[in-house]
């Protein structure tokens, strides 16, 4: 049987094999909000510009409103032999209200209809992602009100470096999240320009206005070329390229959470909610929703890299390839989307060991740069120097089994005579952080109002920004 909405062409239905590959309602129905509201907008414009009449355009408008309604109540059919979501809505519309439905596609065709279909739901998506990526910083930078001054190794390379506070560390997370934000923001301004109108390549003869539907569905304009307008996949794969950013970010940190929650560090804790057993292991918590946020990243990663793939041999304009467009993104999103919250749900739920933290910050001769900083401000050594001879003193230290505060003056003294009881006083982990006041240090006395202001910009605002 022929397909009755691509009309006379075809004389037989396609193929088995061909119904198979060519259907994307299997996936694209999630585009039906967006496509029933840019159908609106459309006979709206159509109605206006007298192109079909007044009654006409009420009457496919008060149609599609059923059609959602249908959709949104779970009643609505979706039949794969009418390959897409467009083409479902059309086909249901026509048997509630008759032939008149036919008329919904005048100026216009499936390859803008989509893209501004897409449009519309990429950017209620990064809308929608915004907004968890901000609850996140909003709980992180709780997080490091609570843990200011709570003392925890700063590491480089996976070594212990040099001491940080908690709140220093969970801010370096805000601050990062905040560039995502950013990063979405960009992307959906430059999306927010309207495709509809420009019909399959060339624009159309009918006396549309193109700048009503636009602003009709919220874009700041219509896009200026037909050719561009079909064919243009940059939304997707710059949203993606967001998301990828995005999700390697909370990998990273969900890399951390797994090292912190283990015997060995015992930096953190995480409840039930948030663990799982083992089958045979009864002792066992292991962290699976972090390893899952980590492991999730490859899917965003993997649907920006196969978009990009897609697109990248296609001539102007529409090939239907970039049917492959829209289940990668869907994915990738809704991974996304998952990780966010279960980030949150972790961060507002992990307790702290300060002990541990402060017990392995002491570690490993970490406060031996502020040894090296007191004999460059103390007594006025170059710093190549008091590097030099720090590293004799931790070697000292080392040899002898203990900590740079447990050496002592006298052996100090021995490879630096000019060293004073004053030094003492940096070789503490609490001092240390205490000194690191510059611009963007680890200082409580930096981290309080700084995680304080995000609290309050992200609670009154939002935007992105830092």
């Amino acid at each position: 049987m022929s397909n009755r909405m691509w009309g006379g062409r075809f004389s037989s239905g396609p193929d088995e094999i061909m119904e198979e590959i060519n259907a994307s309602i299997g996936f694209d129905y999630r585009l039906a909000a967006q496509d029933i509201r840019a159908s609106k907008a459309h006979v709206s414009m159509l109605g206006h510009a007298g192109i079909v009449s007044a009654e006409i355009s009420e009457s496919i408008s008060t149609g599609l409103d059923q059609v959602l309604t249908e959709i949104e109540a779970g009643t609505f059919t979706f039949s794969r032999a009418l390959e897409d979501i467009h083409m479902n809505i059309e086909s249901r519309l026509a048997e509630i209200i008759g032939p008149d439905a036919g008329r919904l596609h005048t100026a216009r065709s499936r390859n803008d209809q989509v893209a501004v279909d897409f449009r519309l739901w990429v950017r209620d998506a990064i809308d929608q992602v915004d907004a968890q990526i901000r609850g996140l910083q909003l709980a992180l930078a709780e997080k490091a009100v609570t843990h200011a001054a709570s003392v925890m190794p700063g590491f480089t390379h996976m070594q212990s470096a040099q001491p940080v506070t908690f709140g220093h560390h969970l801010l370096a997370y805000v601050e990062m999240l905040a560039r995502d934000r950013g990063r979405f923001k960009d992307a959906r301004r430059r999306l927010n320009e309207c495709p509809l109108g420009a019909a399959a390549l060339a624009g159309t003869s009918f006396p549309i206005d193109r700048h009503r539907t636009a602003s009709e569905l919220g874009f700041d304009r219509p896009t200026a070329n037909s050719l561009d307008s079909v064919s243009d996949r940059d939304f997707v794969l710059e949203t993606l390229s967001a998301a990828s950013i995005c999700a390697v970010h909370l990998s990273r940190f969900a890399e951390e959470i797994v090292l912190w929650v283990t015997p060995q560090f015992g930096f953190v804790r995480l409840s039930d909610r948030f663990t799982t057993g083992s089958s045979i292991m009864p002792q066992k918590r292991n962290p699976d929703a972090a390893e899952l946020v980590r492991g999730k990243s490859g899917r965003v990663i993997g649907a920006l890299n196969a978009l990009m793939i897609v697109m990248k041999g296609l001539p102007l304009t529409y090939s239907k390839d970039m049917q492959e467009d829209k289940e990668g993104a869907f994915d990738a999103i809704q991974s996304l989307s998952l990780c966010l919250a279960a980030m949150t749900g972790m961060v507002r739920d992990m307790e702290a060991d300060e002990g541990k933290m402060r017990a392995s910050a002491g570690a490993a001769f970490s406060t031996a740069t502020d040894l090296a900083d007191w004999l460059v401000r103390v007594l006025g050594l170059p710093f190549r120097k008091a590097h030099h001879v720090t590293g004799s003193i931790v070697k000292a230290a080392s040899d002898a089994g203990c900590s740079l505060e447990e050496l002592g003056l006298a052996a100090m003294q021995a490879i630096e005579p000019r060293i004073t009881q004053e030094v003492m006083s940096v070789l503490g982990v609490e001092q240390s952080v205490n000194s690191r006041t510059s611009y963007g240090g680890t200082s409580p006395t930096n981290v309080v109002p700084r995680a304080q202001w995000w609290i309050s910009s992200l609670r009154a605002s939002d935007q992105p920004g830092g």
